[in-house]
């Protein structure tokens, strides 16, 4: 059995930044597991800018952004383990991973950080009829295929799907001489940031198909073509609308799902919204000194935000292990409302807040001129107006944590309410 106080599973920005975190808040017996053969994660595969402005405060590639975490998780003396898949985990903090080198492996630890990300969805995960030929990837797989190993993956493209990967693969596909035909979206607005709307389809004349979708796909070996049609507002296609094109490469870019097959095992309570685990202020789970950060929780915009929100996990686990982490404080609960999807974190333990507390959400929606309010037991505390909304991008709510100790809060409520006070949906 080997013993280590911090164990972090995953070494992607979440990880690195996490473990990195722990060390510098007195924890000396860190091991990070990975299971690539490479630390950084998919960063590695994002050779295009833009990382980093917030963290770093200059314009980064993704490669860049994970090196000069390794670089610094190394000069710490921090362990780690490459080509290492962990296989389970349990409430009592055991862990069994398994590596070539190594073999089975039994490891116990005093605190867990969960940090394996987020996976996309499949063809069979959206259930596209039509035949399986050959040519149709998820966006994050042609990324690597493409900047990493070197293949191209086809000359006439199709991208479902307008998911921030889909968006920069489309612009990536057009300048390695591909024809991106379109990006077709089937929700009634984009799932991506806005600047990788304007910088990669706009910049590049390639149009978006909103309320769109794929109903049929051609082609015995290779992808010879694909069928799309509207979709109405129930998301069904409309009858009569239908469009072929030819092309031969169709990517998906159809939502992620964060990675926690492990947080299931450990019995991990899991949110049904972001399909990660509730977590409290901490970002600690519903097990006792098992945390999780990154898109293991829900999926972020911005690996800036990954960084920040592991920095808070790394932090918390290194006070956990030094009994410094307040456990029996009264808290309060968070609550999405009218136009939030979801607000992380779920659950406040207000002593270990110790000035602002963040609250991370999502709505569900575009709203135009509107306002994001935040009640304490049903009394305004805050509200925001805000000019534009949209579900790609991430809104962030800090409050004073003064003010709510003072007052015993028990529940916060955000929803979205037009100018005037009126909620949506009335």
């Amino acid at each position: 059995m080997l013993d280590y106080d911090v164990v972090v599973i995953g070494g992607g920005p979440a990880g690195l930044a996490a473990a990195i975190e722990a060390k510098k808040n007195g924890i000396d017996h860190i091991l990070v597991i990975e299971r690539e053969r490479e630390l950084g994660g998919i960063l590695q595969q994002c050779i295009h800018n833009g990382f980093g402005l917030h963290v770093f405060k200059e314009e980064l590639t993704g490669p860049e952004y994970a090196e000069r975490f390794i670089i610094e998780l190394r000069e710490l003396g921090i362990e780690y383990k490459l080509d290492t898949m962990v296989l389970n985990i349990t409430k009592d903090k055991d862990l069994t991973a398994i590596n070539a080198i190594d073999g089975l492996m039994y490891i116990r630890a005093k605190a867990i950080i969960l940090s394996m990300g987020c996976r996309e969805r499949t063809r069979g995960a959206i259930n596209i009829p039509g035949s399986r030929s050959a040519g149709i990837f998820t966006a994050g797989t042609a990324q690597r295929f493409v900047n990493m190993e070197g293949y191209m993956v086809g000359k006439k493209v199709v991208i479902l799907g307008s998911g921030d990967i889909g968006l920069i693969m489309a612009r990536r596909m057009t300048l390695e001489g591909a024809e991106v035909i379109a990006v077709v979206e089937l929700m009634p607005y984009s799932g991506g940031l806005t600047r990788n709307i304007v910088q990669c389809l706009d910049d590049f004349n390639i149009p978006l198909l909103l309320s769109h979708t794929v109903i049929d796909i051609k082609g015995k070996d290779r992808l010879e073509g694909i069928t799309i049609a509207k979709t109405a507002e129930n998301r069904k296609p409309i009858v009569g609308t239908e469009r072929y094109i030819e092309c031969d490469t169709l990517l998906l870019s159809v939502g992620l799902i964060p990675e926690n097959e492990l947080s299931k095992g450990a019995e991990v309570e899991l949110n049904e919204v972001t399909g990660g685990p509730v977590v409290n202020e901490s970002m600690e789970t519903s097990i006792g000194g098992i945390f999780a950060c990154g898109n293991v929780v829900h999926v972020h915009d911005l690996v800036d935000w990954v960084t920040e929100e592991s920095r808070r996990a790394g932090k918390s686990a290194a006070k956990y292990v030094k009994n410094q982490l307040s456990s029996g404080c009264v808290g309060l609960n968070t609550k999405p409302e009218r136009g939030i999807r979801y607000i992380v974190p779920q659950r406040v333990r207000l002593n270990n807040v110790e000035d602002t507390l963040n609250l991370y959400m999502r709505v569900d929606n575009i709203y135009h001129n509107t306002n994001i309010v935040v009640k304490a037991d049903g009394k305004l505390i805050k509200k925001i107006k805000k000019i534009h909304l949209t579900p790609g991008e991430m809104e962030t709510v800090t409050l004073p944590i003064h003010d709510l100790k003072e007052q015993q809060i028990r529940e916060i409520t955000v929803e979205i309410q037009k100018e005037g006070g009126i909620n949506y949906g009335n």
